[in-house]
């Protein structure tokens, strides 16, 4: 039987070039409490969706703060 991930954090932030996304994603990427992430890099608010069952939402904010991003839950 599959697993159901019922916890997807979802926030807004300023993440819109191919380059602020590469600054971030090593470190989404390694990171493993991250199962999956994604930026919409078109949408007006750069919406960054993680995938974890364990990760806060202020872990997140403190990874986007760290390089200079803005990070804002959503709801």
């Amino acid at each position: 039987m599959e697993n159901i991930i019922n916890n997807i954090l979802i926030f807004a932030t300023n993440i819109k070039t191919k380059n602020d996304k590469e600054k971030i994603s090593t470190e989404l990427n390694e990171n493993p409490e991250i199962i999956q992430w994604n930026i919409d890099q078109e949408d007006i608010d750069c919406v960054l969706r993680i995938v974890s069952e364990t990760i806060s939402e202020e872990q997140i904010i403190n990874i986007l703060n760290k390089h200079n991003f803005n990070c804002t839950p959503l709801e």
